[in-house]
């Protein structure tokens, strides 16, 4: 096991990874992990990775050790160049990261396998989150493999697939009036109350180590090599710092040598805290007053990584851009006529962000472009 303790992602405070824990008992920050990069270095190169069998724990230097993981085969996803919309957009080299193939149909199955897997290994009885849509869902399904109870918040008109894919998969689902905050806000009074081990976007720190996998398999993917930019649907944002943490583990270990890619979040014209704080300069976010997408995946007004995301943004020397409801469909319907892949919402708004980016001049034509796609459109639909 190379995990060697957690530290704030703001505070620099450093804690214990063999218990239970959630936020920075000093500031109540994002706590993450810290592995031995140098003793890991040592005991294993990237062919050996390469040449295991597959699923995102063949990662297993960089990921916790729960001793046995909760896991349905996670991973693995196509990188697929999509070479008819990319000439459509003006890229010449223009490629997907087809997350929708993964056990439940999103990018969430790698962040619950994690937390899930260690939630069960350091003693939790009962799992809980909030959930816009696919979180539910694999939470309640890896949950459900770990034999544990799961209590999810969700809103009303949170996706039926979602409802109903958590309700089948034995989880207590509760319908609240309002959004993911509103949501996060009924399990935050009832977590410690009930003993329930509280999972929500970052409030562990988990989470992100199964999602920072879809980096580190991009970068296996390309022969470890990086792309010169990734398009990222941004709501909570575990993916996008999640992956900027594996691009530095990977350079420390000696893994890749290249610059790490402009990472380019994108978000919904109506609720697009991220994009706002980051042209203003800012380094909180301000929650929009009426936060709406039909991209349910995205409708997050308050996200407790704000700090973080927007770090990794900057530090990139990437950008953050916000599409509407209306050009993100479009975005899908583009990417399925051009491609053949039905993805949903949330990645749809990457489609017409790279266009936009493309056509002011901040992506080159000739950059090697990622967009990743979170998730399978068949989870959405009643938005088409």
């Amino acid at each position: 096991m190379y995990l060697r303790e957690l530290s704030c992602t703001e505070c620099d405070r450093t804690v214990t990874a063999t218990e239970l824990r959630r936020l920075c008992p000093s500031c109540g920050s994002p706590l993450q992990a810290c592995y031995d990069l140098e003793a890991i270095r040592e005991a294993v190169t990237p062919a050996e990775v390469t040449g295991r069998n597959g699923g995102m724990w063949r990662f297993r230097e960089v990921l916790p050790d729960p001793g046995e993981p909760i896991t349905f085969g996670e991973g693995d996803t196509p990188l697929l160049r999509t070479p008819r919309l990319g000439n459509a957009i003006g890229l010449g080299s223009l490629w997907v990261k087809d997350e929708g193939v993964n056990p439940t149909g999103s990018f969430k199955a790698r962040g619950m396998s994690a937390a899930v897997s260690m939630a069960k290994a350091l003693g939790a009885t009962a799992l809980t989150a909030p959930s816009a849509g696919n979180a539910g869902g694999a939470l309640a399904a890896y949950g459900a493999r770990a034999g544990l109870p799961v209590h999810i918040a969700m809103p009303r008109d949170v996706p039926a697939a979602n409802r109903i894919e958590a309700e089948i998969c034995g989880a207590h689902v509760t319908l609240i009036d309002g959004n993911i905050k509103d949501c996060g806000k009924w399990v935050g009074e009832r977590a410690e109350r009930e003993g329930w081990f509280d999972v929500s976007t970052l409030k562990e720190p988990y989470r992100v180590e199964g999602k920072k996998t879809m980096g580190y398999e991009l970068a296996m993917q390309l022969d470890w090599t990086l792309p010169d930019v990734i398009l990222y649907p941004t709501g909570g944002g575990t993916g996008l710092v999640g992956m900027w943490k594996a691009f530095a583990e990977m350079r420390e270990l000696g893994w890749v040598t290249a610059k790490p890619p402009r990472m380019i979040a994108v978000q919904a014209k109506d609720c697009a805290p991220v994009v706002e704080a980051f042209h203003a300069g800012a380094e909180r976010i301000t929650a929009p007053e009426s936060p709406a997408t039909i991209a349910s995946g995205l409708r997050v007004p308050t996200p407790i990584g704000d700090r973080w995301m927007l770090r990794v943004v900057r530090e990139s020397e990437g950008t953050a851009i916000a599409v509407t409801d209306d050009e993100l469909l479009e975005g899908c319907r583009r990417l399925a006529r051009d491609e053949g892949i039905f993805t949903a919402p949330e990645a749809g708004a990457l489609v017409i962000a790279c266009e936009k980016l493309v056509a002011d001049g901040t992506l080159a034509t000739d950059e090697r472009t990622v967009l990743f796609l979170t998730g399978t459109g068949l989870k959405y639909l009643e938005c088409f």
